[in-house]
Parts: C-alpha cells; sequence; structure tokens
C-alpha cells in the first residue's frame, strides 16, 4: 500500500494570507475561498478534473486588484503539490492534454522535471471576464510552475471567448497534472536517466 500524497502549507505576507492543503490521491473534491468568483471557479474545476482533493482559504488586499492573491495562491499550489510528491518515485512525470472548450482548444503539456519554466501562448488582448483580467491566467501559470519546479506549456490553438479561453487552460492543467502525478508500478525509481528529479 502507498503512502498517501498530501500537503498542507500556509503563507503570509504584507499582501496576502494563504492556506492550501490538499491530497494528490483523491476524487476531486474542493473547498475553495479566494474572494474571487471566478478564480474560485478556476480552482474547482481544477479540482474536479485533476482528481485533487483541494483546500484553499486566500485573504488578499482585493481593494489593490486581484494579482497578488492570484499569483500568490499559484505559489502555494505549486509548492503543496510539490511537496506531496516527494521524492517522485514511481510517477509518470509527463502530461499532456489536447482540451476543447466550445469554439476554443487549448494544449497544455507538463513534465514534472524540476526544472521551472513555463511557454504561454495565448491570443493578444483578450477581454477581461467580468472584473478578471484575462492576463492573471498567465501570472497564476507562471507562480504555478516555477513553485512545483516544472516545465508548462500552455496555449490557446483557437478561440475567441475569454472564459472560454481561461476555463479550457485550468481543465487542461487539471487534466496534465493528472497524467504526470500518477504512479505506474513499472517505474523504478524517479523517472530520468539522472535518477533524480
Amino acid at each position: 500500500m502507498s503512502s498517501p500524497r498530501l500537503a498542507s502549507i500556509d503563507r503570509r505576507t504584507a499582501e496576502t494570507d494563504i492556506s492550501v492543503s490538499l491530497s494528490l490521491d483523491g476524487s476531486g473534491q474542493a473547498d475553495i475561498a479566494t474572494g474571487i468568483g471566478f478564480f474560485d471557479h478556476m480552482l474547482t474545476l481544477f479540482a474536479k478534473h485533476s482528481l485533487i482533493d483541494l483546500k484553499v482559504r486566500a485573504q488578499g488586499d482585493l481593494h489593490v486588484d486581484f494579482h497578488h492573491t492570484v499569483e500568490d495562491t499559484g505559489i502555494v499550489l505549486g509548492q503543496a503539490i510539490r511537496q506531496a510528491l516527494g521524492d517522485k518515485q514511481g510517477i509518470v512525470r509527463y502530461g499532456s492534454m489536447l482540451l476543447p472548450m466550445d469554439e476554443t482548444l487549448a494544449r497544455v503539456v507538463l513534465d514534472l522535471s524540476g526544472r521551472a519554466y513555463l511557454e504561454h501562448r495565448v491570443p493578444e488582448r483578450v477581454d477581461a471576464i467580468g472584473l478578471f483580467p484575462f492576463q492573471l491566467v498567465e501570472e497564476f501559470m507562471r507562480a504555478f510552475s516555477f513553485n512545483l519546479a516544472a516545465n508548462l506549456h500552455t496555449e490557446i490553438l483557437y478561440g475567441r471567448d475569454a472564459h472560454h479561453m481561461a476555463e479550457a487552460l485550468f481543465k487542461g492543467l487539471a487534466r496534465a497534472l493528472d497524467q504526470a502525478i500518477r504512479r505506474d508500478p513499472r517505474v523504478v525509481g524517479v523517472p530520468s536517466t539522472k535518477e533524480a528529479l
């Protein structure tokens, strides 16, 4: 019986106070409260489609804007998943997803390599989603990938609706991550010729 892959991290700054707890081997249960309705929606569907049980509590300087809360949540979520993965023994390591959302098609490709990198390609000048600037999707992805220490490539191949584009990226990330964190009984140690990730 494999040990449970759990993590709980708290991070407090002058701008935000964020706590994340999760189980990588869950069923997609979500308990999210960031004070940003659209972001709550994205994190809830992220949990649902990654099958990660996820609890997020975030209080941020929303009177300034949403940036610090979104970015710092990405930081803590990336750190928590990295902690829960431990030494990455037996994981698949790679994940990829082509994710349709009506008129939108997103591609998300992930490598839990231990090397932080984000390549994010989306149309220029995408409208805000209500009060949520679309550019914050990139800020989240960057903070998440750098603190997870993963190579992450996110791309909108085509699309028009800002909500659909954001949702396709978050769902694509969830599905790619679900693949990458899975344990494969054929993998001995870590999936790297360097024998370290």
